[in-house]
């Protein structure tokens, strides 16, 4: 009975820390001060719920992990955490009584204050084991000075102490781990959603029937909306005239389907009061690992002023003279003959080692070959022939948009665009910050295709990841004569447990159900998966029949275990029926939607068999 009483002791606390993970995680805009304080509060529940199923092992003496939590609230939630989690743990200990009243209130002390202190001195290391050993250790070193003044007492108590240091010392460096991912978890989302949300333009990423998947706030004020989630959802058919959205859409469909990225394309937008502004739009189609389609990214520039800068220094040399002294871009004129007329000081600036060349009179095979000699682009080789260079120059008299790498680390965007007379006008933009948030939403899309693959409700993985993995395995087994299996779980009385308790409570038992899935397999080649509603599935390459059938008899002692409470089920607990089915060289299953069959009817055989069993499909059964 203490055993299990234990047992359900680490069950309950580490389903309130998997509760606080899951709720600091919905709610990251909570400040530094909230963060503490509720992460304090949660480490004294859980260390209150500890201490309810502790074991009695002597008459006011207590076995339990609150020194656990304390040591966690203390190293990871630090001052506020602690005093949140050490006054509600005092508390309950001083309303429990008995005569290990001030043994206990001395080790909650100690733990709290030595937590403290190993936060503080660790507080500017980078090793996170360093965190966690002295975690746990503090933990064992508190436990085994109390048991060892029981035992100068002569109590019997010294040796379960003795048994449990051993335990604390396993369970707070294994809860000390799961804080420690989950805290370098949540500083990678923080950093790329500051990316994403704070990048200068207007970012934004959709999915494949074009809908706003991601956005920036830039997006989103541009909308008239608050709020980046506000856009999620829409289409440019919520936010343009129809005629406009359905060009926008076209030629989205149109990148997604051909593969082709849409590169520093401008494009005209006339506003309600008549003014038109202009923009620079660039979009990549994103794919996942697999290389299918799941959407586009892309990036909008307003550039109408500098249109309009453009524009005006075609219309007048004058009103041009002026605009280049304004402008942030570089901007040159070259005469049909091929020769510099003019260029102001950003075009000089923007190639420093050619920028002596780059004066009025050079022409342009010159200017090609003071780039080529001083190695300022790095496309461009040391050794390139006198055709290459005659080539490059005779580009200037072409409209055209180019991008160009250079020795620094910058890129640059060569627009060149011919007057009536053929002259040719060159405008110069630094392009770097763009390029790299090109870079930035490609690596935040492969981020985010992750959670594509997870059951939003239990954290594992989805029917599609499921459907992949099974023709993957199925095939492999079939090719290397190698065994593989199925289980199909199905939680009994599901629906009666949803009208008994609510789907609130529904929904934690699925994730609880999950959670005890995923403790039991220990191989990464084995997949727990959410089949559908309270169905799940546990694919298992490697392992026949038997091995199936003793993997799925330890599921039903572990749920057993747990005893997530079901007054509305004869057992008066939660249960779930398996169907197993295997396949090995000599299995007729000739495709994957075979086996899933066999393992379906076998969990239709344990539901018919009155639930709470592991079912088989009929061959292994026979062979049984």
């Amino acid at each position: 009975m203490a055993w299990q009483l234990l047992t359900g002791n680490v069950a309950a606390v580490s389903l309130l820390i998997s509760v606080w993970m899951h709720l600091h995680y919905r709610f990251y805009r909570l400040s530094e001060v909230q963060a503490q304080l509720g992460f304090g509060l949660m480490m004294g529940l859980a260390a209150l719920l500890s201490m309810v199923l502790s074991v009695e092992v002597d008459s006011g003496y207590y076995l339990d992990l609150r020194s656990t939590l304390l040591a966690i609230s203390a190293v990871y939630g630090g001052p506020l955490a602690t005093v949140v989690t050490g006054t509600l743990t005092l508390s309950c200990r001083i309303y429990m009584g008995g005569a290990g009243l001030e043994p206990g209130l001395i080790s909650i002390a100690l733990v709290s204050l030595l937590g403290l202190c190993v936060r503080f001195l660790l507080r500017r290391r980078q090793v996170a084991a360093e965190k966690i050993v002295a975690s746990a250790l503090t933990v064992a070193a508190v436990s085994l000075a109390m048991s060892i003044s029981y035992q100068s007492s002569g109590s019997y108590i010294a040796t379960l102490g003795l048994v449990m240091t051993a335990v604390k010392f396993v369970a707070t460096l294994l809860a000390a781990s799961v804080i420690t991912y989950f805290h370098a978890f949540t500083i990678e989302r923080d950093i790329l959603r500051a990316a994403l949300t704070q990048a200068p333009d207007f970012h934004y990423i959709k999915n494949q029937k074009s809908e706003f998947v991601v956005t920036n706030l830039n997006v989103a004020h541009q909308h008239g909306r608050t709020k980046s989630s506000e856009m999620v959802g829409l289409t440019d058919f919520d936010l343009y005239p129809c005629e406009m959205a359905q060009t926008f859409f076209d030629r989205e469909q149109a990148i997604m389907s051909s593969g082709q990225p849409l590169v520093d394309f401008e494009e005209p937008f006339h506003e309600e009061d008549g003014q038109e502004r202009w923009f620079l739009t660039s979009k990549v189609p994103l794919r996942n690992r697999q290389g299918a389609l799941i959407g586009l990214a892309g990036v909008t520039r307003d550039v109408t002023e500098k249109k309009r800068l453009v524009q005006e220094a075609l219309d007048s040399r004058n009103v041009l003279s002026q605009a280049m002294r304004e402008m942030s871009d570089g901007l040159a004129m070259f005469n049909p003959e091929g020769r510099l007329v003019f260029c102001n000081d950003q075009y000089r600036a923007a190639f420093p080692r050619s920028a002596y060349a780059r004066q009025p009179g050079a022409h342009i095979t010159d200017i090609v070959r003071a780039v080529v000699r001083n190695a300022e682009r790095t496309d461009v080789g040391p050794d390139v022939s006198e055709e290459w260079i005659q080539e490059s120059a005779a580009q200037l008299f072409a409209t055209r948009d180019t991008e160009i790498p250079l020795f620094d680390g910058r890129w640059l965007s060569l627009r060149t665009r011919l007057a009536s007379d053929g002259s040719a006008l060159v405008v110069v933009s630094d392009i770097t910050s763009m390029k790299r948030s090109e870079e930035e939403l490609k690596q935040f899309a492969v981020e985010m295709k992750g959670l594509a693959y997870t059951d939003s409700l239990t954290g594992i993985a989805n029917r599609r990841v499921f459907d992949q993995a099974i023709s993957e395995e199925f095939a492999r087994a079939c090719r290397n004569g190698s065994p593989l299996s199925l289980l199909l779980c199905d939680v009994d009385h599901f629906k009666a447990f949803n009208d008994t308790y609510g789907h609130q409570e529904g929904d934690n038992c699925l994730k609880a159900i999950g959670e005890t899935l995923r403790s039991i397999i220990r191989r990464p080649s084995d997949l727990v998966a959410r089949f559908g509603g309270e169905e799940f599935a546990i694919l298992l390459p490697g392992t026949d029949g038997d091995g199936a059938v003793r993997l799925a008899e330890g599921l039903r002692a572990l749920l057993h275990g747990r005893a997530i409470p079901h007054r509305a089920s004869s057992q008066s607990i939660v249960t779930v029926s398996i169907g197993v089915a295997s396949m090995s060289t000599a299995s007729t299953f000739g495709a994957p939607a075979a086996l899933i069959e066999a393992a379906d009817q076998a969990l239709y055989d344990a539901k018919t068999k009155g639930r709470d069993c592991i079912g088989m499909a009929a061959d292994q059964a026979q062979a049984a």
